[in-house]
């Protein structure tokens, strides 16, 4: 056999021992999700009625908050689809409905704005809003923000979107809505890409609302990550703004709750800062948020953010914790989403270190469903909300 020959051989060998060895790791990666849970199945029917939080002893009527959400449905000259983030409107109108608020719905425009629906994050709180009658004709009738009356809200909270970055920052009544609120002592909210409703926010001595207080929103590293031409389609990108008008920007880690509080103004960074976002302002609106059952998607949050402050044991031991509890099983995707984040990052130890983790929640899932097995009486039963 010739040497060149000899190469090409060795060259293949190689090879197919490579392809072998990354359809070995894939079967084995995918091994370690969740298998198909009946009780998703059904999910997409999922009504308001079958929310135990929303619907049981649910408080008096405590008055209205305003959640507005962006008119814009295309990105700038790019005409790239967008709207409002249907999930971070759904999530945190069942948090303030479920404390004994009443919740309207507003847009620069008026009327039905377009909207982001992502089927892959999708909950049982976000199909039982799609199947709400009442918050579908409100989303479906928003007001339009020059005819929003102040006076009947005791809080506004914006909506993410991307397209809150064309339509929000000059929209004068939505300035307007905000200073006044900032000066009555109102409550004001926004999570992921809602701040840009505070950009442009002056107050009556001339300094822009921002100037020195600590927010949070949709960071420059997320916005980039996902769209890497960003900075040509968006007018902005977000963090700058912020910046730029005077804001203590906070910036979390990258696609994990953070949550913001200065005083009545109240930001979250991304739609994972949804729930966290919604309870503070129920919080600071003076009454102590109704107890809700956290779902997997925010488990598989507090496990990643564990991680990344005290390290991998300690994320471990909140594994264990979490799995012994009457609580949603950990959300396994999306550990295993932030393992390949951090994989295309080039952080090859980080990635390991959330596969292992990821095995473990697995681990832990076999052990009790083992000891389920063996223990009479009827099963434990567990969340199916994502």
């Amino acid at each position: 056999m010739s040497r060149k020959k000899r190469i090409i051989k060795r060259a293949l060998i190689v090879f197919t021992g490579l392809v072998v060895s990354v359809i070995g790791f894939g079967y084995w990666f995918m091994s370690l999700l969740h298998p198909i849970d009946p009780a998703l199945l059904n999910m997409e029917s999922t009504t308001p009625d079958d929310l135990s939080y929303v619907m049981e002893n649910r408080p008096p009527y405590r008055g209205k908050i305003l959640a507005v959400v962006t008119s814009c449905g295309a990105m700038g000259e790019s005409k790239k689809a967008t709207g409002y983030e249907m999930s971070e409107l759904a999530r945190a109108y069942y948090v303030f409905v479920a404390n004994g608020f009443e919740v309207d719905v507003a847009s620069p425009k008026g009327g039905k704005p377009p909207v982001v629906i992502d089927d892959e994050d999708m909950g049982r709180f976000d199909h039982a809003f799609l199947n709400d009658t009442v918050a579908q004709s409100k989303v479906s009738n928003t007001i339009a923000m020059q005819d929003v009356n102040p006076e009947i809200y005791e809080a506004i909270y914006f909506v993410g979107g991307k397209g809150t970055l064309f339509d929000f920052p000059q929209n004068q009544y939505i300035q307007s809505i905000v200073r006044r609120y900032h000066e009555e002592g109102k409550v004001v909210g926004a999570v992921c890409h809602g701040p840009a409703a505070l950009i442009n926010v002056k107050l009556n001595n001339g300094n822009y609302l921002l100037k020195g207080r600590p927010v949070s929103a949709f960071t420059n590293q997320e916005e980039l990550f996902l769209i890497k031409d960003a900075r040509s389609i968006f007018p902005f990108l977000l963090q700058d703004k912020l910046i730029e008008h005077g804001a203590d920007f906070k910036e979390g880690h990258m696609y994990l709750e953070q949550v913001v509080k200065d005083g009545n103004l109240i930001t979250g960074q991304n739609p994972w800062s949804t729930w966290a976002v919604a309870e503070a302002m129920v919080s600071q609106l003076g009454y102590a948020p109704k107890h809700r059952n956290k779902t997997g998607e925010e488990l598989s949050v507090e496990v990643l953010e564990t991680f990344e402050v005290y390290g991998y044991a300690q994320a471990k031991a909140l594994i264990n914790h979490s799995s012994n509890a009457e609580q949603a099983p950990i959300n396994r995707e999306l550990l295993a989403v932030h393992s390949i984040l951090a994989a295309m990052q080039w952080d090859v130890v980080k990635a390991v270190k959330i596969v292992g983790l990821l095995k473990y929640v697995k681990s832990v899932g076999n052990r009790q469903q083992n000891e389920s097995s063996k223990t009479p009486g009827p099963p434990r039963e567990t969340s199916a909300e994502k």
